[in-house]
């Protein structure tokens, strides 16, 4: 749950109209609310648009890259997954999203990864983590405010791969759910919500090959004070419903028992109010510096219908770069199991 302190924080900057970034993590127990002024003591950089916000760029990488993963080993993956499966049986939850932790290995620095990463949200804080995500949160202009929420992944290796994601029924009703559960939390704050757009595509380019990733676009029309609470606002929305799942409080707690680990600022929410409009994502694709090594955290969501295996599988896809540059390669590493010695669930 999100501090009184940050919503109260956030509501001021709102009401002032003061431009600001915000850095949510999952739990809300770190919450990080910055005016422009604050950003350089942070070390924070981010960009949402294409082009730098908060920093010049950097030089080009002018060296190969390489990128190996280490995801924890298919039968340490099942117990998470049995458990939250066994929920979803009981009646406790109707999804969940299960992640886990990937040691990886890349040549490039957490600012090297920033620079040369490509994604619709990007965000590096000091020497902590730097995520590259495709999932927006919401974003308001004027007083429409839109959610994307982003459930449905599939190689574009697959044949024919974008008719086979739209059919997969287990696919299509995890979509629903989440858009019914997105739908139900905008109706708490707007005046009027329905669906824009319905499960469309959006093709993804990684460091393994192109990926296709299914969205719905939920509008809404909110009262034209809104920025004057703009943190009540956001915390009644926390946490996303795309990475948690529904309903969401006992999901949560499902959540925490089938990971067994602190997701930090990954599935948290990162955001810019410029004075008048507000744009903010999910972060997800996410990789932090932890005990001398680098995790890249990624999961997906698991319904009564989930096959394991292919959860698995979809969980170790996430795990990529999206590095565009033509001064950069990336060799077809296998990916390979850590020890089994120091494996645990989502370690």
């Amino acid at each position: 749950m999100l501090s009184d302190s940050a919503i109260d924080q956030m509501n001021t900057y709102g009401r002032q109209r003061q431009p600001f970034l915000f850095l949510l993590d999952f739990d809300g127990r770190m919450p990080l609310v910055l005016r422009p002024d604050e950003w350089a003591a942070y070390d924070v950089q981010f960009d949402f648009t294409g082009e730098p916000v908060a920093s010049a760029p950097r030089p080009p990488v002018c060296r190969p890259v390489s990128f190996q993963k280490y995801p924890i080993s298919f039968e340490h993956y099942r117990i998470g997954f049995d458990y939250v499966v066994q929920n979803i049986r009981l009646g406790n939850s109707f999804l969940v999203n299960l992640s886990a932790q990937t040691p990886i290995e890349t040549n490039l620095t957490l600012p090297e990864l920033y620079t040369h990463t490509a994604a619709r949200y990007k965000v590096r804080l000091a020497d902590r983590f730097v995520c590259f995500s495709p999932e927006s949160f919401v974003q308001i202009h004027g007083n429409r405010l839109a959610s994307f929420p982003m459930k449905g992944t599939i190689s574009a290796q697959v044949p024919n791969a974008q008719a086979t994601i739209l059919a997969d029924a287990k696919e299509a009703a995890e979509h629903a759910t989440i858009v019914d559960l997105i739908r139900n939390d905008l109706s708490q704050i707007a005046l009027k919500v329905w669906v824009e757009r319905y499960r469309y595509l959006d093709r993804l380019e990684t460091s393994g090959g192109g990926l296709w990733q299914v969205s719905s676009e939920i509008a809404a029309l909110l009262p034209n004070n809104w920025p004057d609470q703009m943190g009540s606002l956001l915390a009644s929305l926390l946490p996303a419903g795309s990475i948690s799942g529904a309903p969401k409080p006992k999901t949560v707690d499902i959540i925490r028992k089938a990971e067994g680990y602190e997701r930090g600022y990954y599935t948290g929410i990162c955001g810019y109010f410029d004075g008048a409009n507000l744009d903010s994502g999910v972060m997800i694709r996410f990789i932090e510096a932890s005990g001398g090594q680098l995790i890249f955290k990624s999961g997906g969501g698991i319904t009564a219908r989930s096959d394991a295996r292919s959860e698995y599988q979809e969980m170790i896809q996430k795990v990529y770069l999206p590095i565009t540059h033509a001064s950069t390669t990336l060799p077809r590493n296998p990916v390979r199991s850590a020890p089994s010695t120091s494996e645990s669930i989502g370690a």
